[in-house]
Protein backbone atom coordinates (compact mmCIF):
# COMPACT_ATOMS: atom_id res chain seq x y z
CA UNK A 1 0.00 0.00 0.00
CA UNK A 2 1.19 3.83 -0.66
CA UNK A 3 2.70 5.48 2.34
CA UNK A 4 0.31 8.30 1.65
CA UNK A 5 -2.37 5.82 2.11
CA UNK A 6 -0.93 4.24 5.26
CA UNK A 7 -0.62 7.72 7.42
CA UNK A 8 -4.47 8.69 6.47
CA UNK A 9 -5.59 5.41 7.63
CA UNK A 10 -3.50 5.72 10.69
CA UNK A 11 -5.32 8.85 11.02
CA UNK A 12 -8.57 7.23 10.92
CA UNK A 13 -8.01 4.75 13.27
CA UNK A 14 -6.61 7.52 16.10
CA UNK A 15 -10.10 9.23 15.32
CA UNK A 16 -12.30 6.81 15.66
CA UNK A 17 -10.66 5.68 18.73
CA UNK A 18 -11.05 9.05 20.36
CA UNK A 19 -14.48 9.16 19.14
CA UNK A 20 -15.15 5.68 20.84
CA UNK A 21 -13.59 7.45 23.78
CA UNK A 22 -15.73 9.99 24.54
CA UNK A 23 -18.20 9.90 27.44
CA UNK A 24 -21.90 9.32 26.54
CA UNK A 25 -24.43 12.02 25.53
CA UNK A 26 -26.57 12.86 29.15
CA UNK A 27 -24.29 10.72 30.85
CA UNK A 28 -26.00 12.11 33.72
CA UNK A 29 -30.15 11.36 34.09
CA UNK A 30 -32.49 13.76 33.05
CA UNK A 31 -35.43 14.40 35.55
CA UNK A 32 -39.43 14.44 34.85
CA UNK A 33 -41.74 15.88 37.78
CA UNK A 34 -45.37 15.62 37.31
CA UNK A 35 -47.33 17.28 39.72
CA UNK A 36 -50.86 16.77 39.69
CA UNK A 37 -53.37 19.10 41.39
CA UNK A 38 -55.88 18.04 43.56
CA UNK A 39 -55.39 13.91 43.23
CA UNK A 40 -57.51 11.85 45.73
CA UNK A 41 -55.83 9.79 47.69
CA UNK A 42 -58.25 6.58 47.14
CA UNK A 43 -58.16 7.52 42.96
CA UNK A 44 -55.63 5.57 41.74
CA UNK A 45 -56.37 2.27 40.74
CA UNK A 46 -53.62 -0.02 42.02
CA UNK A 47 -54.89 1.26 45.67
CA UNK A 48 -58.19 -0.57 44.88
CA UNK A 49 -59.79 1.97 46.89
CA UNK A 50 -62.66 3.05 45.19
CA UNK A 51 -63.87 0.72 42.59
CA UNK A 52 -65.18 3.54 40.10
CA UNK A 53 -61.58 4.41 39.20
CA UNK A 54 -59.28 3.36 36.28
CA UNK A 55 -55.65 4.36 35.68
CA UNK A 56 -54.46 1.66 33.95
CA UNK A 57 -51.33 4.57 32.98
CA UNK A 58 -50.37 5.85 36.87
CA UNK A 59 -50.83 1.56 37.76
CA UNK A 60 -48.17 1.13 35.67
CA UNK A 61 -45.78 3.64 36.43
CA UNK A 62 -46.21 2.31 40.07
CA UNK A 63 -45.54 -1.21 39.46
CA UNK A 64 -42.13 0.56 37.17
CA UNK A 65 -40.96 1.87 40.51
CA UNK A 66 -41.94 2.76 43.94
CA UNK A 67 -45.22 3.99 45.53
CA UNK A 68 -45.59 5.78 48.60
CA UNK A 69 -48.63 4.88 50.54
CA UNK A 70 -47.68 7.40 53.35
CA UNK A 71 -46.20 10.57 51.40
CA UNK A 72 -47.18 14.28 52.44
CA UNK A 73 -47.76 17.60 51.33
CA UNK A 74 -46.19 20.41 53.58
CA UNK A 75 -49.87 22.10 53.27
CA UNK A 76 -53.08 21.00 52.65
CA UNK A 77 -53.21 23.79 49.77
CA UNK A 78 -51.59 24.35 46.36
CA UNK A 79 -49.62 27.36 46.76
CA UNK A 80 -47.51 26.58 50.07
CA UNK A 81 -46.89 22.86 49.37
CA UNK A 82 -45.40 24.34 45.75
CA UNK A 83 -43.04 26.06 47.52
CA UNK A 84 -41.78 23.18 49.48
CA UNK A 85 -41.36 20.67 46.83
CA UNK A 86 -39.00 22.86 44.33
CA UNK A 87 -37.13 24.02 47.24
CA UNK A 88 -37.30 20.66 49.50
CA UNK A 89 -37.66 23.21 52.62
CA UNK A 90 -40.40 24.40 55.05
CA UNK A 91 -42.80 26.77 52.80
CA UNK A 92 -42.74 29.06 56.19
CA UNK A 93 -39.00 29.80 55.55
CA UNK A 94 -40.37 32.07 52.50
CA UNK A 95 -43.09 33.63 54.81
CA UNK A 96 -46.16 32.08 53.16
CA UNK A 97 -48.57 30.57 55.58
CA UNK A 98 -51.47 29.74 53.42
CA UNK A 99 -52.82 31.86 50.10
CA UNK A 100 -50.93 34.62 49.27
CA UNK A 101 -47.67 36.09 50.62
CA UNK A 102 -44.33 36.79 49.03
CA UNK A 103 -44.00 33.55 47.23
CA UNK A 104 -40.73 32.43 46.27
CA UNK A 105 -38.64 35.44 47.38
CA UNK A 106 -35.94 34.06 49.64
CA UNK A 107 -32.94 33.54 47.22
CA UNK A 108 -31.17 32.36 49.49
CA UNK A 109 -33.11 29.05 49.45
CA UNK A 110 -32.21 27.50 45.89
CA UNK A 111 -35.02 25.55 43.86
CA UNK A 112 -34.26 22.38 42.79
CA UNK A 113 -33.97 24.11 38.97
CA UNK A 114 -31.23 26.38 40.18
CA UNK A 115 -29.29 23.70 41.49
CA UNK A 116 -29.85 21.46 38.80
CA UNK A 117 -29.52 24.28 36.10
CA UNK A 118 -26.13 24.51 37.68
CA UNK A 119 -24.95 21.30 36.87
CA UNK A 120 -25.47 21.89 33.64
CA UNK A 121 -29.37 20.96 32.98
CA UNK A 122 -32.08 22.22 30.65
CA UNK A 123 -34.48 23.20 32.70
CA UNK A 124 -38.46 24.16 31.86
CA UNK A 125 -41.83 24.49 33.65
CA UNK A 126 -44.94 23.46 31.55
CA UNK A 127 -48.04 24.52 33.28
CA UNK A 128 -49.76 25.71 36.62
CA UNK A 129 -47.45 27.93 38.75
CA UNK A 130 -48.60 29.26 41.95
CA UNK A 131 -46.75 30.32 44.41
CA UNK A 132 -48.00 34.01 46.35
CA UNK A 133 -48.46 37.17 45.21
CA UNK A 134 -46.45 37.98 42.92
CA UNK A 135 -46.41 35.04 40.62
CA UNK A 136 -47.48 36.81 37.31
CA UNK A 137 -44.52 39.94 37.98
CA UNK A 138 -42.27 38.69 35.35
CA UNK A 139 -39.82 40.78 37.16
CA UNK A 140 -40.49 38.92 40.78
CA UNK A 141 -38.39 35.69 42.12
CA UNK A 142 -41.95 33.69 41.82
CA UNK A 143 -42.00 33.84 37.73
CA UNK A 144 -40.50 30.92 36.72
CA UNK A 145 -37.64 32.03 34.68
CA UNK A 146 -36.39 33.79 37.60
CA UNK A 147 -36.04 30.83 40.08
CA UNK A 148 -33.85 28.79 37.58
CA UNK A 149 -36.56 27.65 34.61
CA UNK A 150 -34.86 28.42 31.32
CA UNK A 151 -38.31 27.71 29.36
CA UNK A 152 -41.72 28.73 30.46
CA UNK A 153 -44.80 27.64 29.00
CA UNK A 154 -48.03 27.94 31.56
CA UNK A 155 -49.99 29.98 33.66
CA UNK A 156 -50.38 31.13 36.70
CA UNK A 157 -52.71 30.59 40.18
CA UNK A 158 -55.36 27.81 40.46
CA UNK A 159 -58.37 28.21 38.61
CA UNK A 160 -57.37 27.96 35.15
CA UNK A 161 -60.00 27.35 32.56
CA UNK A 162 -59.54 23.93 30.82
CA UNK A 163 -60.50 24.45 27.38
CA UNK A 164 -60.46 28.45 27.00
CA UNK A 165 -56.80 30.45 26.54
CA UNK A 166 -57.80 33.49 25.30
CA UNK A 167 -56.82 36.90 26.54
CA UNK A 168 -59.60 38.49 24.46
CA UNK A 169 -62.13 36.28 25.70
CA UNK A 170 -61.02 36.77 29.37
CA UNK A 171 -60.78 40.98 29.23
CA UNK A 172 -64.80 40.08 27.91
CA UNK A 173 -65.14 38.04 30.85
CA UNK A 174 -64.10 40.51 34.00
CA UNK A 175 -66.06 43.38 31.93
CA UNK A 176 -69.13 40.81 32.69
CA UNK A 177 -68.12 40.95 35.96
CA UNK A 178 -67.60 44.46 37.03
CA UNK A 179 -70.87 45.38 37.65
CA UNK A 180 -71.20 41.91 40.20
CA UNK A 181 -70.54 42.52 44.54
CA UNK A 182 -67.67 41.25 45.77
CA UNK A 183 -65.91 38.55 45.80
CA UNK A 184 -65.60 38.95 41.89
CA UNK A 185 -63.80 35.84 40.95
CA UNK A 186 -62.44 34.87 36.98
CA UNK A 187 -62.56 31.49 35.28
CA UNK A 188 -59.12 32.13 34.22
CA UNK A 189 -59.77 32.23 30.55
CA UNK A 190 -56.60 34.32 29.33
CA UNK A 191 -53.66 32.52 27.27
CA UNK A 192 -50.78 31.18 28.25
CA UNK A 193 -47.51 32.65 29.08
CA UNK A 194 -44.69 31.58 26.58
CA UNK A 195 -41.53 32.86 28.25
CA UNK A 196 -42.52 36.49 29.43
CA UNK A 197 -45.56 37.01 26.72
CA UNK A 198 -49.48 35.47 26.88
CA UNK A 199 -49.73 33.38 23.86
CA UNK A 200 -53.40 32.26 23.17
CA UNK A 201 -53.70 28.64 22.48
CA UNK A 202 -56.62 26.10 21.46
CA UNK A 203 -57.06 22.99 22.71
CA UNK A 204 -57.98 21.26 26.37
CA UNK A 205 -55.05 21.92 28.66
CA UNK A 206 -54.01 18.29 29.84
CA UNK A 207 -53.43 17.57 26.10
CA UNK A 208 -51.55 20.89 25.70
CA UNK A 209 -49.59 20.25 28.54
CA UNK A 210 -48.70 16.96 27.70
CA UNK A 211 -48.06 17.31 23.94
CA UNK A 212 -45.48 20.69 24.66
CA UNK A 213 -43.56 18.23 27.18
CA UNK A 214 -42.85 15.40 24.30
CA UNK A 215 -41.81 18.02 21.95
CA UNK A 216 -39.85 19.67 25.01
CA UNK A 217 -38.20 16.00 25.39
CA UNK A 218 -37.91 15.72 21.97
CA UNK A 219 -36.23 18.91 20.76
CA UNK A 220 -33.75 18.01 24.24
CA UNK A 221 -33.32 14.16 23.72
CA UNK A 222 -29.96 13.93 21.94
CA UNK A 223 -29.26 17.19 23.29
CA UNK A 224 -25.40 17.63 24.96
CA UNK A 225 -27.30 18.17 28.57
CA UNK A 226 -30.01 16.56 30.05
CA UNK A 227 -33.08 18.17 31.20
CA UNK A 228 -34.95 18.92 34.04
CA UNK A 229 -38.85 19.38 33.07
CA UNK A 230 -41.52 20.39 35.60
CA UNK A 231 -44.85 19.54 34.13
CA UNK A 232 -47.47 20.67 36.40
CA UNK A 233 -51.01 19.65 35.15
CA UNK A 234 -54.17 21.76 36.43
CA UNK A 235 -55.73 18.71 36.70
CA UNK A 236 -57.83 17.31 38.00
CA UNK A 237 -58.54 21.09 39.97
CA UNK A 238 -61.92 22.81 39.96
CA UNK A 239 -63.33 23.34 37.77
CA UNK A 240 -63.84 19.83 36.39
CA UNK A 241 -66.90 20.45 34.71
CA UNK A 242 -64.90 22.02 32.06
CA UNK A 243 -64.23 18.83 29.55
CA UNK A 244 -64.36 18.19 25.98
CA UNK A 245 -67.97 18.13 24.48
CA UNK A 246 -66.76 14.66 22.60
CA UNK A 247 -66.46 13.44 25.89
CA UNK A 248 -69.40 14.63 27.59
CA UNK A 249 -71.14 13.61 24.82
CA UNK A 250 -69.70 9.70 24.99
CA UNK A 251 -70.52 8.87 28.60
CA UNK A 252 -74.07 10.68 28.44
CA UNK A 253 -73.50 13.52 30.74
CA UNK A 254 -75.28 16.38 30.48
CA UNK A 255 -72.42 18.84 32.07
CA UNK A 256 -72.25 22.33 33.79
CA UNK A 257 -72.29 25.57 32.56
CA UNK A 258 -69.51 28.20 33.59
CA UNK A 259 -69.97 31.20 36.04
CA UNK A 260 -72.54 33.82 33.84
CA UNK A 261 -72.00 37.18 36.25
CA UNK A 262 -74.84 38.27 34.22
CA UNK A 263 -77.26 35.99 35.60
CA UNK A 264 -76.47 34.43 38.62
CA UNK A 265 -74.23 35.03 41.63
CA UNK A 266 -70.71 33.80 41.66
CA UNK A 267 -71.18 31.59 45.27
CA UNK A 268 -74.88 30.41 44.21
CA UNK A 269 -72.98 28.82 40.98
CA UNK A 270 -70.27 28.05 42.42
CA UNK A 271 -71.98 25.34 45.24
CA UNK A 272 -74.23 24.14 42.70
CA UNK A 273 -71.63 22.51 40.98
CA UNK A 274 -69.73 20.91 43.84
CA UNK A 275 -70.42 18.33 46.42
CA UNK A 276 -73.39 17.08 47.18
CA UNK A 277 -75.75 19.12 44.62
CA UNK A 278 -74.23 18.37 41.32
CA UNK A 279 -75.37 14.77 40.22
CA UNK A 280 -72.16 14.33 37.70
CA UNK A 281 -70.11 15.74 39.85
CA UNK A 282 -67.95 12.38 40.44
CA UNK A 283 -68.30 11.81 36.54
CA UNK A 284 -66.71 15.01 36.17
CA UNK A 285 -63.73 14.36 38.33
CA UNK A 286 -63.33 11.01 36.79
CA UNK A 287 -63.22 12.37 33.27
CA UNK A 288 -60.71 14.75 34.32
CA UNK A 289 -58.82 11.82 35.67
CA UNK A 290 -59.03 9.62 32.89
CA UNK A 291 -57.50 12.38 30.46
CA UNK A 292 -54.72 12.58 33.24
CA UNK A 293 -53.93 8.98 33.18
CA UNK A 294 -54.17 9.06 29.06
CA UNK A 295 -51.08 11.96 28.84
CA UNK A 296 -49.14 9.94 31.56
CA UNK A 297 -49.72 6.73 29.27
CA UNK A 298 -48.45 9.35 26.10
CA UNK A 299 -45.68 10.40 27.89
CA UNK A 300 -44.29 6.97 29.42
CA UNK A 301 -44.14 5.34 26.35
CA UNK A 302 -42.72 8.28 23.74
CA UNK A 303 -39.75 7.96 26.62
CA UNK A 304 -39.83 4.99 26.31
CA UNK A 305 -39.95 4.98 22.09
CA UNK A 306 -37.40 7.59 22.36
CA UNK A 307 -34.77 5.05 24.17
CA UNK A 308 -35.01 7.24 27.44
CA UNK A 309 -36.95 5.56 29.70
CA UNK A 310 -33.96 4.26 31.41
CA UNK A 311 -31.86 7.44 31.63
CA UNK A 312 -34.67 9.66 32.87
CA UNK A 313 -36.19 9.61 36.96
CA UNK A 314 -39.49 10.11 36.62
CA UNK A 315 -41.39 11.02 39.11
CA UNK A 316 -45.40 11.79 39.94
CA UNK A 317 -46.67 13.42 42.73
CA UNK A 318 -50.14 15.24 43.72
CA UNK A 319 -49.61 19.11 45.53
CA UNK A 320 -52.25 18.69 48.17
CA UNK A 321 -54.88 16.37 49.00
CA UNK A 322 -57.94 15.31 47.32
CA UNK A 323 -60.56 18.12 47.41
CA UNK A 324 -63.68 16.57 48.18
CA UNK A 325 -66.20 19.25 46.94
CA UNK A 326 -65.23 18.68 43.59
CA UNK A 327 -65.81 14.97 44.41
CA UNK A 328 -62.31 13.69 44.65
CA UNK A 329 -62.03 10.08 47.17
CA UNK A 330 -59.71 10.33 50.07
CA UNK A 331 -61.04 6.54 51.80
CA UNK A 332 -60.12 5.79 54.32
CA UNK A 333 -58.42 8.67 54.90
CA UNK A 334 -60.71 11.34 56.89
CA UNK A 335 -60.89 15.30 55.14
CA UNK A 336 -59.97 17.11 52.33
CA UNK A 337 -57.97 19.64 50.53
CA UNK A 338 -57.91 22.60 52.98
CA UNK A 339 -57.68 21.15 56.24
CA UNK A 340 -55.21 18.89 58.01
CA UNK A 341 -56.92 15.75 58.39
CA UNK A 342 -54.90 12.95 56.39
CA UNK A 343 -57.18 14.07 53.61
CA UNK A 344 -56.05 17.34 53.35
CA UNK A 345 -52.38 16.34 53.55
CA UNK A 346 -51.34 12.90 52.08
CA UNK A 347 -50.79 12.71 48.49
CA UNK A 348 -49.99 10.02 45.79
CA UNK A 349 -46.29 10.17 45.15
CA UNK A 350 -44.19 7.37 42.50
CA UNK A 351 -40.71 7.59 42.08
CA UNK A 352 -39.39 5.30 38.95
CA UNK A 353 -36.32 5.12 37.13
CA UNK A 354 -36.06 1.90 35.45
CA UNK A 355 -32.52 -0.14 35.38
CA UNK A 356 -31.83 1.95 38.38
CA UNK A 357 -34.47 2.00 41.01
CA UNK A 358 -35.91 -1.69 41.70
CA UNK A 359 -39.74 -2.18 40.15
CA UNK A 360 -42.97 -2.89 42.02
CA UNK A 361 -41.73 -1.37 45.26
CA UNK A 362 -44.36 -0.09 48.31
CA UNK A 363 -43.06 1.87 50.95
CA UNK A 364 -45.41 2.84 53.94
CA UNK A 365 -42.84 4.81 55.88
CA UNK A 366 -43.71 8.67 56.61
CA UNK A 367 -42.26 10.77 53.75
CA UNK A 368 -42.64 14.24 52.70
CA UNK A 369 -42.71 15.90 49.21
CA UNK A 370 -39.71 18.13 50.44
CA UNK A 371 -37.87 14.99 50.26
CA UNK A 372 -37.93 15.40 46.08
CA UNK A 373 -34.84 17.82 46.19
CA UNK A 374 -32.53 15.66 48.12
CA UNK A 375 -33.58 12.60 46.97
CA UNK A 376 -32.57 14.51 43.35
CA UNK A 377 -29.34 15.98 44.78
CA UNK A 378 -27.99 12.09 46.68
CA UNK A 379 -28.74 10.02 43.24
CA UNK A 380 -26.79 13.18 41.11
CA UNK A 381 -23.84 13.01 43.75
CA UNK A 382 -24.13 16.76 44.63
CA UNK A 383 -22.53 17.71 47.26
CA UNK A 384 -24.49 20.83 48.30
CA UNK A 385 -24.23 23.15 51.33
CA UNK A 386 -28.08 23.13 51.42
CA UNK A 387 -29.72 22.40 54.40
CA UNK A 388 -33.04 21.09 53.28
CA UNK A 389 -36.06 20.46 55.50
CA UNK A 390 -36.45 17.03 53.25
CA UNK A 391 -34.88 13.93 53.24
CA UNK A 392 -32.91 11.61 50.64
CA UNK A 393 -35.38 8.63 49.93
CA UNK A 394 -32.94 7.22 48.08
CA UNK A 395 -31.89 4.62 50.33
CA UNK A 396 -35.71 3.58 50.14
CA UNK A 397 -35.25 2.93 46.67
CA UNK A 398 -32.38 1.07 46.10
CA UNK A 399 -33.01 -1.24 48.92
CA UNK A 400 -35.28 -3.08 51.39
CA UNK A 401 -33.11 -1.59 54.60
CA UNK A 402 -36.04 -0.25 56.82
CA UNK A 403 -34.69 3.12 58.29
CA UNK A 404 -35.47 6.12 60.38
CA UNK A 405 -36.96 8.78 57.87
CA UNK A 406 -38.66 11.91 59.51
CA UNK A 407 -39.30 11.77 62.91
CA UNK A 408 -41.37 14.55 62.68
CA UNK A 409 -43.24 16.75 60.10
CA UNK A 410 -45.36 19.52 61.07
CA UNK A 411 -48.12 22.04 59.14
CA UNK A 412 -49.03 25.32 59.91
CA UNK A 413 -51.58 28.02 58.24
CA UNK A 414 -55.15 29.22 57.93
CA UNK A 415 -55.82 28.70 61.91
CA UNK A 416 -55.13 25.28 61.74
CA UNK A 417 -51.68 23.05 62.84
CA UNK A 418 -50.85 19.52 62.79
CA UNK A 419 -47.69 17.51 64.15
CA UNK A 420 -46.78 13.94 63.69
CA UNK A 421 -44.63 12.26 65.25
CA UNK A 422 -44.43 8.15 65.42
CA UNK A 423 -47.83 6.90 65.40
CA UNK A 424 -49.24 9.74 67.11
CA UNK A 425 -50.67 13.14 65.24
CA UNK A 426 -51.93 16.27 66.99
CA UNK A 427 -54.70 18.78 65.17
CA UNK A 428 -55.47 21.89 66.07
CA UNK A 429 -57.97 24.13 64.08
CA UNK A 430 -59.18 27.56 65.81
CA UNK A 431 -62.79 27.43 67.39
CA UNK A 432 -62.96 31.19 67.25
CA UNK A 433 -66.21 32.53 65.97
CA UNK A 434 -63.99 34.79 63.16
CA UNK A 435 -61.24 32.12 62.89
CA UNK A 436 -59.87 31.86 59.48
CA UNK A 437 -60.17 27.85 59.90
CA UNK A 438 -63.97 28.31 60.66
CA UNK A 439 -64.50 30.59 57.71
CA UNK A 440 -62.70 28.82 54.97
CA UNK A 441 -64.33 25.38 56.02
CA UNK A 442 -67.91 27.23 55.49
CA UNK A 443 -66.90 28.83 52.17
CA UNK A 444 -65.41 26.01 50.84
CA UNK A 445 -67.74 23.02 51.92
CA UNK A 446 -65.66 20.98 53.98
CA UNK A 447 -66.33 19.60 57.10
CA UNK A 448 -63.84 20.80 59.71
CA UNK A 449 -63.98 20.02 63.32
CA UNK A 450 -62.67 22.70 65.66
CA UNK A 451 -60.36 22.51 68.60
CA UNK A 452 -57.52 20.43 69.60
CA UNK A 453 -57.28 16.62 68.66
CA UNK A 454 -54.89 13.76 69.30
CA UNK A 455 -55.07 10.70 67.08
CA UNK A 456 -53.03 7.14 67.07
CA UNK A 457 -52.68 6.80 63.35
CA UNK A 458 -51.76 3.66 63.83
CA UNK A 459 -54.92 2.23 64.85
CA UNK A 460 -57.13 4.96 63.61
CA UNK A 461 -55.78 6.07 60.07
CA UNK A 462 -59.45 7.87 59.57
CA UNK A 463 -58.69 9.87 63.03
CA UNK A 464 -62.19 9.37 64.12
CA UNK A 465 -61.47 8.73 67.66
CA UNK A 466 -60.10 11.56 69.96
CA UNK A 467 -57.27 10.44 72.01
CA UNK A 468 -56.72 13.47 74.04
CA UNK A 469 -58.08 13.62 77.16
CA UNK A 470 -56.31 9.58 77.58
CA UNK A 471 -53.33 10.86 76.58
CA UNK A 472 -52.80 14.67 77.64
CA UNK A 473 -48.55 13.91 78.12
CA UNK A 474 -48.19 12.72 74.47
CA UNK A 475 -50.44 16.03 73.31
CA UNK A 476 -48.06 18.17 75.66
CA UNK A 477 -45.40 16.62 74.06
CA UNK A 478 -46.80 17.67 70.44
CA UNK A 479 -47.25 20.49 70.87
CA UNK A 480 -44.31 21.10 72.51
CA UNK A 481 -42.61 20.23 69.11
CA UNK A 482 -44.40 22.40 67.26
CA UNK A 483 -44.20 25.50 69.70
CA UNK A 484 -40.01 24.22 68.92
CA UNK A 485 -40.55 24.26 64.94
CA UNK A 486 -42.49 27.73 64.99
CA UNK A 487 -39.22 29.34 66.16
CA UNK A 488 -37.16 27.92 64.26
CA UNK A 489 -38.57 27.63 61.28
CA UNK A 490 -41.11 30.55 60.76
CA UNK A 491 -39.63 33.82 59.01
CA UNK A 492 -41.67 37.10 60.20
Amino acid sequence: MHKTNLWWLSVLLILIACQAEKPPINKKPNVLLIIADDHGYADIGLQKLAKDVQTPHLDSLAQSGTFFSNAYASSPICSPSRIALLTGAYHQRQGVYWYGGPGIAEDTIPTLAEILKQEGYTTAWFGKFHYGNNDADTSHRSFPLNHGFDELFGFHAGRKHYLIHNSAKEADFRQKMEPTPEPKQSLKMEGFFQQKERVDVEGFSTEILGESARSFMQKHAEGEHPFFLTLSFNAVHNFTHQLPPEYLKENGLKGYRDWNPEIEAYYDWYRQGRYPLNPEGRAHYLGQLYYLDQEIGKITNFLEKQDLRENTILIYIGDNGGSTPIYANNYPLKGSKYTMYEGGLRVPLIISWPGHFPAQKYQNQMVSAMDIAPTICEVLGLKQSIVFDGKSLNTMLTSDTIVQHHQSLFWWGNDQAAVQSGDWKYRWASDADDSAAAWNSQFEGVDLELGEFLYDLSKDAGEHNNMIEQHPEVAAQLKKQLDTWKKEIFKK
